[in-house]
């Protein structure tokens, strides 16, 4: 628990210290209790524990904190349903909370939807996995760092 002003509690001091380290275009990627992070993780990413807290909370504390970029297609994505989910019609509710936090942070761009072994790769060359607590099916999050302004306040 980081006790500072103006920092959202729940943010770890080593998801704040990963969240200033990365640079523009590095992705962060807020994994669901399923995600095989450790595994991904042996490949690069920097594995930041945050067990027992669901994305949507921790979601919008990093978006307090972390500048989205605005270059790109789409700085946010999650993992596309497989076939057999999406031919049993299986609904992802969580999504609609990702795109309400997004959209309360300025970001007006639809979630990019990545095949599953694509995310898969794209994680491993993220910046850092955040292992979370999140039980939603298909919960896992990429987010894309932008770049902050000259005239943002800091």
């Amino acid at each position: 628990m980081v006790v500072l002003k103006g920092v959202p509690a729940l943010l770890s001091p080593e998801l704040l210290y990963a969240l200033a380290r990365m640079g523009h275009g590095d992705e962060i990627v807020l994994a669901d209790a399923n995600f095989p992070t450790s595994a991904i993780c042996q490949c690069g990413p920097a594995e930041i524990r945050a067990d027992g807290l669901g994305i949507p909370r921790l979601l919008e504390a990093v978006l307090k904190l972390l500048p989205l970029d605005t270059y790109v297609e789409s700085p946010a994505a999650v993992m596309e349903l497989v076939a057999s989910d999406r031919a049993r019609g299986l609904q992802t509710p969580v999504w609609k909370d990702y795109e309400a936090l997004l959209a309360r942070a300025d970001c007006t761009k639809t979630l990019e939807k990545i095949e599953r072994f694509a995310f898969y790769e794209r994680a491993k060359k993220a910046f850092a996995v955040v292992a979370t607590g999140e039980t939603a099916l298909y919960g896992n999050l990429i987010l894309k760092k932008g770049v902050l302004a000259p005239d943002t306040p800091q």
